[in-house]
């Protein structure tokens, strides 16, 4: 019974160490009597009891790695505090168990002489614009030597940038001073432009005032135009019914009489007008157109 039991016990000894499940998104590596055999995928596994051993674990998914800040110096000779984070992935889980002792510490280090080489070609002004051209930077390099590692270096972001203090006073006074510019530049253009809309308000109402003028005008001088138009028609039609009058019988007389009868009020005019009296150089005509205007109206009398 004692032999069973301890033969049971060796079985399930030979049973865990033989069965090994691995998780989703893990390799292991085994080592076949201290030497790589090869690495475990997802799922069920069978190993050699004693002698296959589980020597490294890894994780394929993507893992961030908080970068200790440090200072970096500028080419302006700046002091810069800088603080990131670094995001790799094991791509080879072999190489990430053989390739280095630690590579996670390998990665770290890296990253951190990296960024310093980096800051150092860079004036302080840039470090803040650029921030995309250092992140790729470090990636590029790190990339590199990370091959022997078995591990992907896939994005690096600068989590902060802190100058010292006075040179953060002086930034901070040059942004004022910037956006004080901006505001006074803004103030001028608005009141340019306030000048702008006055005076072309101003052309517009003179253009709009000059063109109701000049359209009263025209108005003016059509309704003159007109007024004159019909009184030449009038005075064309009175001269045409007057010549059918005296077309008429006795139009001719009608007409002497009329003008004999002008002349003598004329000459009553100028009689009642002046004190000096006027006489006409040939009294003849007068005497003749006064017969001959008193036989007309002799003629026109009835009988």
């Amino acid at each position: 019974m004692e032999i069973a039991l301890i033969l049971l016990v060796i079985a399930a000894i030979f049973i865990v160490r033989a069965i090994k499940v691995v998780p989703q998104q893990n390799a292991w590596i085994v080592e076949r009597l201290g030497k790589y055999h090869a690495t475990l995928t997802p799922g069920l596994n069978i190993l050699v009891p004693f002698v296959d051993r589980l020597a490294y674990k890894h994780s394929l998914k993507e893992i961030p790695l908080d970068v200790p800040s440090q200072v970096c110096i500028t080419k302006d000779n700046t002091q810069l505090t800088v603080d990131g984070i670094l995001y790799f992935q094991v791509t080879d889980a072999m190489r990430a168990s053989y390739g280095s002792s630690n590579y996670i510490v390998a990665i770290t280090q890296l990253a951190q002489t990296t960024l310093r080489s980096v800051i150092g070609r860079m004036e302080l002004d840039r470090t803040f614009e650029e921030r995309d051209v250092i992140n790729s930077s470090v990636v590029q390099a790190l990339d590199e030597a990370a091959l022997n590692w078995g591990v992907k270096v896939l994005r690096y972001e600068i989590k902060d940038l802190t100058p010292p203090p006075a040179i953060l006073h002086s930034m901070q006074a040059q942004i004022t001073a910037e956006r004080e510019k901006r505001a006074l530049i803004a103030a001028s253009e608005g009141r340019r432009q306030e000048q702008i809309n006055i005076a072309t308000g101003e052309r517009e109402a003179a253009i709009a005032r000059s063109e109701g003028e000049k359209q009263a005008e025209i108005n003016k001088a059509q309704g003159e135009a007109a007024a004159i138009g019909a009184v030449a028609e009038a005075t064309a039609e009175a001269i045409r019914k007057i010549a059918a009058a005296i077309e008429q019988p006795g139009g001719q007389q009608a007409v002497q009489l009329k003008v004999a009868e002008k002349a003598v009020d004329a000459y009553a005019q100028l009689a009642q007008k002046n004190n000096t009296m006027i006489v006409p150089g040939n009294m003849g005509e007068v005497s003749g157109l006064i017969g001959t205007a008193m036989a007309l109206m002799k003629g026109h009398k009835p009988g």
